[in-house]
């Protein structure tokens, strides 16, 4: 089987978030258990772009706003990340360092997926499976069917459409309609929801099969999905939710080269402790104190407004019995507000305003806790992180955390869930970490190791996946 996977995002050559990490992995998997999987992405100025060897295999030109354009089609040449990877470059639109954040952001990727359609209807053989990532590769499964362009070439190959985040639908309004290439007009309904042109409804409407990235987010956007939610009711039948997995290579506390000390599940203590000990020092925290950690966009959906007042909160409470570290990013107030907090706290809590994958991975070896109390969290990957470095994620119970999260107060439990994204849960779960810290040392060992054992690497996902394009073969 082979299958062709369109995404804004890979990691590692261009990530924003967990969208990056999936398409990253996801085919390398595929690859493993014996199909054919491709990506294909654009060609943004990243520092991987000019590290790597790369080939031109492909020229060609498509119309955007009546304007003609030229792209070209460029692989990387020796297979590096387990897949073969294509680049689509576009003077003027996808020549940038940055993914996502330009005001032609519409422009750019409605010209991206023209030109992806373009480039397989010139194939001479057709693949079996065109996998399409959230609203940015949205249109594909439209242009492939209806577009007069695309569709005598394409319209029989299956598509399958991925939400990682139902948030962020790509919409634009219909005095754009000339973005899209000639296709029947009575089939402009297609494209329509509440009078706009909605790349992820479009894609809802007109795919094979439509996943998301847990059984409970996709669950929740039938209830909740910023006015998408009747289209959910409607296309029940076609969709589903998969669980994502980790790279177990690339996520792995034994070889993990970023790590002071590796280990694993038979010295996590003793690793785990040398891991915090070199975070205490860089942060001027307490290395016996446990540890909880904060990683991710600083953003609404994180729950990232209510951190300042909730971490405040937990050291007044508890008396400065736990520590706290932020990594992130994001809405420029709660970056202020968090670094504000430094000298305030000195000694019991610090940040890193931005990002570091190196920090990153030490932070996931040497937390004993990592909170993630989320509005929204279609899958997380974070908590699958921490539990394989044998920490504890506390999580709230919503979406992908509700699936791979079991609270620590029921059988066989290795978490700390919370109901709500609010500053009381927070608090409140911080009082059960400290407790199951300082009170119940035996609990915890036992947790870390039952963690560190859970199986959430890509082999199941993976497999999952090709179970669900040979449903449609």
């Amino acid at each position: 089987m082979e299958i062709i996977h369109i995404s804004a995002e890979c990691y590692p050559m261009a990530k924003a978030g967990g969208l990056g990490d999936v398409v990253g992995a996801l085919p390398k998997y595929q690859n493993k258990l014996g199909h054919i999987a491709k990506v294909v992405m654009p060609m943004y100025r990243t520092k991987f772009l000019y590290e790597n060897e790369w080939e031109l295999v492909h020229e060609g030109g498509q119309v955007l706003n009546s304007n003609w354009f030229k792209y070209s089609v460029i692989k990387e040449k020796t297979n590096k990340l387990g897949f073969d990877l294509y680049l689509v470059d576009i003077n003027n639109l996808l020549d940038r360092e940055k993914i996502y954040g330009y005001n032609d952001d519409t422009e750019r990727f409605v010209s991206f997926q023209l030109a992806v359609c373009d480039w397989l209807s010139h194939w001479q053989h057709k693949p079996n499976i065109v996998h399409c990532h959230d609203h940015q590769a949205g249109l594909v499964p439209f242009f492939m069917k209806h577009c007069h362009a695309f569709r005598y070439q394409l319209a029989d190959v299956r598509t399958v459409f991925t939400i990682h985040n139902g948030q962020y639908q790509g919409q634009f309004g219909w005095d754009k309609y000339y973005f899209i290439p000639a296709y029947d007009t009575w089939n402009w309904g297609y494209l329509d929801w509440n009078n706009a042109i909605n790349p992820m409804a479009s894609a809802v409407k007109c795919a094979w099969k439509v996943t998301t990235v847990s059984p409970s987010y996709m669950e929740e956007l039938r209830h909740s999905a910023r006015g998408l939610e009747a289209i959910f009711e409607y296309e029940r039948g076609k969709c589903s939710g998969i669980i994502n997995g980790i790279d177990v290579d690339v996520w792995n506390p034994e070889t993990d080269n970023y790590l002071v000390e590796k280990f694993n599940k038979e010295n996590v203590a003793e690793g785990k402790q040398k891991n915090k000990e070199n975070l205490a020092s860089q942060f001027g925290l307490d290395p016996n104190k446990p540890l909880i950690s904060f990683i991710g966009r600083l953003v609404d959906e994180k729950a990232a407004d209510i951190l300042p007042e909730a971490i405040s909160q937990s050291i007044y409470q508890y008396g400065g019995k736990a520590n706290f570290l932020i990594l992130g990013s994001g809405d420029p107030h709660v970056e202020s507000q968090l670094a504000s907090m430094n000298g305030q706290f000195k000694g019991y809590y610090n940040s890193y305003i931005g990002y570091s994958e190196p920090l990153s991975h030490i932070i996931y070896a040497g937390s004993d806790f990592l909170l993630m109390p989320s509005r929204v969290e279609p899958c997380g990957l974070n908590q699958l992180y921490a539990l394989r470095y044998g920490t504890v994620p506390m999580v709230r119970n919503i979406g992908g955390l509700k699936d791979t999260v079991v609270d620590f107060g029921n059988e066989n439990g290795y978490g700390i869930k919370m109901e709500q994204s609010s500053v009381w849960d927070i608090v409140y779960s911080t009082g059960r970490a400290i407790d199951l810290f300082y009170n119940q040392k035996d609990r915890l060992d036992e947790m870390r190791k039952y963690m560190m054992d859970i199986d959430n690497s890509w082999d199941s996902s993976a497999q999952h996946y090709l179970d669900l394009y040979q449903s449609i073969l």
